[in-house]
């Protein structure tokens, strides 16, 4: 069953037995993210974006994870899965997920939503059970390139953000390892912000929202005509290899991102 929840016009719709997505972000009667099993808003745990191979290494342990977009693994095993309703109230809600096959670790994941009447906060942690293990956490939101609502279509959606560097894409789809200059569109491509994501779509005479977060990686991905992604994220893609981040059982990983917008 989906949870819902409400502040002044502003609805979220979660999906705990689909991966513990967002299934809807309305703001005034209007649907921001696009709909479908696959899409909305899905979390990314224990790694975001694509695993070479789907080959990493905890120390001297060399593990395999399923081609699930082959030639590599990608965004995690989390979103696949049914979640445990933890607590709920009208605004916020907290939901547990259990690490397990094909990831060979045990673990926790932790997600938690709070609604406001502007803006919507998500937070998530990674708990190792017992050994510790290289992770990385986020969020793939699909927003909706073109809304529609009370007020009929919008124009395009816009982005806006000022980065330090993009990570170099090779023809793997994976970084090169070399920092560049940020190129202009269309991308699929991995973003450093030292000092924390911000991301602004506009939906020009509609709507204004920004994507915020401490973490220091985003991906963008526009390819598509119905939707654009902005995944804030704890490292880049094929980070368990190249920025392994390590979660023990006494010191989880961490991450927490807003989605604020104003009426235009």
């Amino acid at each position: 069953m989906q949870t819902r929840l409400t502040a002044g016009d502003a609805e979220v719709t979660i999906d705990p037995e689909n991966g513990c997505r967002l299934a809807g972000l309305r703001i005034g009667g209007t649907e921001l993210l696009r709909q479908g099993a696959k899409y909305g808003s899905f979390p990314m745990a224990p790694w975001c974006g694509r695993t070479a191979h789907g080959e990493f290494r905890n120390g001297g342990d060399k593990h395999q994870l399923p081609l699930n977009s082959p030639p590599h693994a990608i965004h995690g095993t989390v979103r696949d899965g049914a979640w445990r309703t933890a607590a709920v109230d009208e605004r916020s809600a907290s939901f547990t997920c259990e690490l397990g096959d094909p990831w060979p670790y045990a673990g926790r994941v932790t997600q938690v939503f709070e609604l406001t009447e502007d803006a919507l906060t998500l937070r998530m942690g990674v708990e190792a059970a017992d050994v510790s293990f290289p992770a990385q956490a986020g969020w793939h939101p699909w927003f909706l390139r073109v809304l529609d609502g009370p007020q009929g279509a919008s124009e395009p959606v816009r982005l806006d953000f000022t980065a330090a560097w993009q990570e170099e894409r090779g023809d793997d789809h994976l970084p090169t390892g070399r920092r560049i200059e940020p190129l202009p569109g269309p991308w699929d491509d991995c973003f450093g912000m030292p000092d924390g994501v911000s991301v602004t779509l506009t939906w020009p005479e509609r709507l204004e929202l920004t994507v915020s977060s401490r973490a220091e990686w985003v991906v963008i991905y526009d390819e598509q005509e119905a939707a654009v992604c902005v995944e804030p994220q704890s490292g880049p893609p094929n980070g368990l290899n190249t920025h392994p981040r390590l979660v023990t059982p006494i010191d989880p990983l961490e991450i927490e991102a807003t989605f604020a917008w104003r009426r235009l």
